[in-house]
């Protein structure tokens, strides 16, 4: 029997600030707490990022309510500084995350494997949300 193929999902969006702004935003971790939720009743409580090949990045998204939450975690597989990060999630999906100057604007790609718990279409609205969250709070930051 073969494995089953990954579905790969990608969201988008164009961000009015410059590259490093962009780039500063994505991989601090105090600038993670700001934005990575996609919903407002949910937030980052601790992000730590060790921004190297083979280093680790963990996100701790909680419900403001304090009903549930998780770590959200991967490993480094690839960075090219402010162009490329790409890495394996902590339940082995691939992430890639393309940064592209277009004039003034940043635009970012982001490509991940579907896990199998959720809808693809909800795999993308929430994870959309979360980009539209960061292109909020980077602009902010220009």
């Amino acid at each position: 029997m073969e494995p089953k193929e990954k579905t790969a999902i990608t969201v988008l969006t164009t961000i009015n600030a410059p590259l490093e702004t962009v780039w500063k935003c994505w991989t601090n971790p105090e600038d993670v707490t700001h934005w990575n939720h996609a919903s407002d009743d949910w937030h980052t409580t601790k992000a730590e990022n060790d921004l190297r090949v083979g280093g680790k990045f963990l996100s701790r998204m909680e419900a403001k309510d304090g009903s549930e939450g998780f770590d959200f975690w991967g490993i480094y597989d690839n960075i090219i500084p402010h162009e490329l990060i790409e890495s394996t999630l902590g339940d082995g999906r691939k992430l890639s995350v393309a940064f592209t100057t277009i004039g003034i604007a940043t635009k970012i790609v982001e490509t991940f494997e579907a896990e199998d718990l959720n809808s693809v279409e909800l795999q993308q609205m929430g994870w959309q949300l979360i980009l539209d969250n960061f292109k909020e709070y980077a602009e902010s930051k220009k």
